[in-house]
């Protein structure tokens, strides 16, 4: 389903929970850097890596607020040869802000978004023991009833000289829009 984009701002709340979702400004480049660091295990990039992320990809990445700390971020984009495809880079909820669905319902946030219209398929890359992500993306998907397929798209030995877990490529997909 697609917003109204003449009715939906930048920003909506959830008021079960006063959780604000907006797009991410240059601003907030810090905040997600601080935000990641204590999200354990994510991986870490430079504050300029988050710069980029919250400017450049500021259409397809969302911030959440609540109380005017920044609770939750999702990082994504869409790939220039996939224009039908949101890539989700890293998804962080700060401990305080766990168990109210909120990765979820920033990544409904994304899909509903004016530029995510064309949007059919959610991938995103997961290593084989991140639990919490693998029953994130699942729900999302079963809860909608969308689709889904995996398979191994970083080996560890290939891909990250065996430093690094396997990344295992999930798409979720494809969404039927008309029935939203």
């Amino acid at each position: 389903m697609v917003a109204d984009s003449a009715k939906k701002t930048d920003s909506s709340t959830d008021n079960q929970d006063d959780i604000t979702f907006r797009k991410p400004e240059s601003q907030d480049g810090s905040r997600v850097h601080k935000l990641i660091s204590e999200c354990k295990p994510l991986d870490e990039n430079s504050v300029y890596c988050n710069l980029l992320q919250c400017t450049h990809f500021a259409d397809t990445s969302v911030a959440a607020e609540m109380d005017g700390d920044l609770v939750g971020f999702i990082s994504g984009y869409i790939p220039p040869k996939q224009q039908n495809t949101l890539f989700v880079w890293q998804v962080a909820v700060h401990e305080k802000a766990r168990g109210k669905g909120l990765a979820k319902r920033m990544l409904a946030e994304l899909i509903e978004r004016e530029e995510s219209a064309d949007v059919q398929f959610i991938e995103t890359t997961i290593t084989p023991d991140n639990e919490a992500s693998w029953g994130m993306f699942r729900s999302f998907a079963y809860q909608r009833s969308i689709p889904t397929e995996e398979f191994i798209l970083f080996d560890s030995r290939i891909h990250f000289a065996g430093e690094h877990n396997d990344e295992y490529l999930l798409r979720i997909g494809p969404f039927n829009r008309d029935e939203a």
